[in-house]
């Protein structure tokens, strides 16, 4: 069996390889090759700058290694005798698989909810959720960009989530991908919804970037990672949301096309 350090660096650097790709492409396209072009699709029209891309490459560097700890705890020490990850894939039926991702992701998007609101309590605020609110207007670099209590609170969930859902190795990577991939939109400060999206029941359950994009502006509400549920329960959305996601596609396809 190969060494713990080896498959942890294996783990840090397919975790960095991913968040480099995934943060990194949209970046590419938005901020750097068109941001003339797509600049109608800005939720706000002032502009980050370098040291802000910088700080918030290397705080997500340094979460990256974290969940790389945590993943590798979960699948290579004794702590996988007590989850629920099983390795034959034929333990339960195949259409299991993504069934499980979506059941972690309704899991993850409570636990991440709950999380989130504790963080902003001003103690807790000041001390760790604090170096992610620093990104007053985020980039897609921003997705990972936590203190290290945050980062450790962050990935916590993983362990949730195989010890009461039963996961095989191949969905945990299916879970964290999608987890991540979505994060970067609720993070790309770009709306890119189609807008059919408005008069759906989907827009009444799922988040969009503005929706996440306005916390990070106003810091207080709108607490949800995926969806739009436990803040509509609990009270919490943003008063101004709907208006301000009206406002920003009309500004994409003028306000005639974007009813």
């Amino acid at each position: 069996m190969e060494k713990a350090t080896d498959i942890l660096a294996q783990l840090f650097g397919m975790s960095a390889l991913r968040y480099f790709l995934i943060a990194g492409i949209p970046f590419a396209l938005f901020y750097f090759l068109f941001p003339a072009r797509l600049r109608r699709f800005k939720i706000q029209q002032r502009l980050a700058g370098k040291k802000d891309f910088f700080r918030e490459i290397w705080y997500s560097m340094q979460t990256t290694l974290v969940l790389g700890l945590i993943g590798f705890a979960v699948l290579f020490t004794p702590l996988g005798e007590y989850t629920r990850v099983y390795r034959n894939m034929h333990d339960y039926p195949l259409w299991y698989i993504p069934v499980s991702v979506i059941l972690s992701l309704i899991i993850h998007d409570t636990y991440f909810y709950w999380m989130h609101r504790l963080l902003h309590h001003p103690r807790l605020f000041s001390r760790a959720h604090l170096v992610h609110h620093r990104s007053v207007n985020p980039s897609p670099w921003a997705s990972y960009s936590f203190h290290l209590l945050e980062a450790i609170a962050e990935g916590a969930v993983l362990i949730v989530i195989v010890l009461i859902l039963p996961m095989h190795g191949v969905a945990v990577l299916w879970f964290t991908t999608v987890a991540f991939a979505i994060n970067v939109y609720g993070h790309l400060g770009y709306e890119i919804a189609p807008k059919w999206l408005r008069h759906t029941v989907l827009f009444e359950v799922l988040n969009t970037s503005v929706h996440h994009n306005l916390h990070h502006s106003r810091f207080k509400g709108n607490y949800g990672l995926y969806f739009r549920v436990w803040d509509r329960l609990m009270g919490t959305e943003h008063p101004d949301y709907v208006k301000e996601y009206d406002r920003v596609q009309a500004q994409r396809f003028g306000k005639s096309r974007a009813s």
